[in-house]
């Protein structure tokens, strides 16, 4: 097997009720779930990612802190290490997950190319030692942090499948942006639920 699948930070805080939940976040963890019951077999590695912020600081200035967050490059308080805001979401079923990567350590993080395993691995490092060229991606929130993950597995050589039934973004129209770029680096979009 070649092909991994991502699932990129479907948590508490990112799902509906949480501090930066997205519409359909709670629908992707449970559509993620029923992908995995079908499908995990077919994957050389299933690798999650979760923000894993610093509870003492800013984050390298990810955190809004004495102004109102942008929504673009400062956010408000979210996921941060072992809160359960940082928890994945109830609906996703992570017994098939074969590495959880945590970013986002004290500064700011996007893609799950920027965190590391409990081990200290990297997912590049992951992927090509178990000789990974293809891989689906899934999880929150399109427009961020699923769309820097493929760009960085496309940079990497890797060749990208964004399932989009299986994707929540922050809004409709940065989230078909997102999708478009993806789509004219080589990604294929691919309608799986």
């Amino acid at each position: 097997m070649t092909r991994a699948l991502f699932i990129v930070d479907v948590q508490n805080d990112f799902t509906e009720g949480g501090a930066l939940g997205v519409d359909g976040g709670d629908a992707v963890a449970t559509g993620i779930t029923a992908h995995l019951a079908a499908h995990a077999g077919e994957y050389a590695l299933i690798v999650a990612s979760r923000d894993w912020h610093d509870a003492d600081s800013d984050n390298g200035g990810h955190f809004a802190t004495g102004a109102e967050p942008d929504f673009v490059s400062t956010w408000p308080v979210h996921c941060v290490a072992g809160t359960e805001g940082a928890a994945y979401d109830p609906g996703l079923d992570t017994s098939a997950v074969t590495h959880h990567v945590r970013k986002g350590q004290g500064k700011p993080a996007y893609s799950l190319f920027e965190g590391t395993t409990d081990a200290g691995e990297h997912v590049a490092d992951l992927l090509t030692s178990h000789g990974v060229i293809e891989v689906d991606v899934t999880g929150i929130a399109t427009d961020y942090c699923v769309r820097a993950s493929a760009r960085d597995a496309i940079e990497h050589g890797i060749h990208v499948r964004i399932l989009t039934g299986l994707v929540a973004g922050v809004a409709p129209e940065s989230s078909q942006a997102a999708l478009a770029e993806l789509a004219h680096l080589g990604a294929d979009l691919v309608d799986a639920a």
